[in-house]
């Protein structure tokens, strides 16, 4: 049954599209975006992505790896939302990395969302010197997949995600950069040095647990911020990921709180209290401990 989308979720879907980005496809990516991992494939995919969707949501953050792309294609078919209105976003994991893998890997994961295109395809994780003898290879033959997909027309946008610059370095030498970076971003693990090196170089950067996996919404400078600014503890999070040029990924069961983690762009957190929270770098609270170099 086609979900009934509110005037006000469409104000607001309409608010996060203008604020987002331009891609160096020629593509605009939305401000904030809908993660969809450890979401279990069934009811509970199909229900969250629509009330997601019928929140304001149009960028839907999915992965082969998250074993649900079955379920949220039903919803985007049961949606009511016109296509063209999406971003739908998937990856290639990293047992799928090379050229043909990664050909079978995108076509799988679009008859599995039941689309003709996707807006965005990114490699999930790099091969990696300390993993892979042959890491540079690897990433460049899966890219050069990537790359031939997105010429044909399959994808609108390729990039990458868990990317450090020394992983980018060859891929930027190809006919087509990276045109989207995401990365772990938030309140203790703000990696500014490779937000500026992406965004020097025309990479757009999303920003994946930006609540660090729940704990950063309980540290008592994030929430001293949101009694300063009367607002929750995940929207300093989300307006901090704004404040640093970065497209936020939150995940919510609750659509009270997918509808309040998208009320960041009425207010900014003032340049002495971003300096506060960038120094919950030092602590690194709320890390995943996942590193493509670990």
């Amino acid at each position: 049954m086609t979900i009934e989308i509110r005037a006000e979720a469409k104000a607001k879907a309409l608010e996060i599209c203008k604020a987002g980005f331009k891609l160096s496809s020629g593509h605009n990516i939305p401000a904030i975006g809908f993660g969809t991992w450890a979401l279990t494939p069934g009811t509970d995919t199909v229900e969250a992505v629509k009330c997601a969707l019928q929140s304001g949501y149009r960028l839907i953050d999915g992965a082969a790896f998250y074993g649900n792309e079955i379920s949220v294609g039903q919803a985007l078919a049961q949606s009511g939302v016109p296509r063209e209105e999406l971003f739908i976003t998937s990856k290639v994991w990293i047992d799928s990395l090379g050229y043909q893998k990664t050909i079978d890997a995108f076509m799988k994961s679009l008859r599995e969302l039941n689309l003709e295109y996707l807006d965005l395809y990114l490699i999930h994780w790099p091969a990696s010197p300390y993993k892979h003898p042959n890491w540079e290879r690897l990433n460049l033959e899966t890219w050069q997949a990537m790359i031939k997909l997105y010429q044909d027309g399959y994808i609108r946008t390729i990039g990458v995600s868990n990317f450090k610059e020394l992983h980018l370095g060859a891929l930027m030498e190809t006919q087509v950069q990276p045109m989207v970076n995401q990365i772990e971003i938030h309140p203790g693990y703000s990696q500014r040095k490779l937000i500026k090196f992406c965004q020097d170089n025309n990479i757009v950067v999303e920003g994946w647990s930006p609540f660090g996996r729940g704990t950063v919404l309980s540290n008592n400078v994030v929430n001293d911020l949101a009694k300063k600014y009367q607002r929750t503890p995940a929207q300093i999070c989300l307006r901090f990921a704004r404040q640093l040029g970065v497209i936020p990924i939150p995940k919510s069961a609750s659509m009270d709180r997918m509808s309040a983690n998208l009320d960041i762009f009425d207010f900014s957190i003032s340049n002495e209290d971003m300096l506060t929270l960038y120094s919950l770098d030092t602590t690194k609270v709320g890390f995943s401990g996942e590193d493509p170099d670990l």
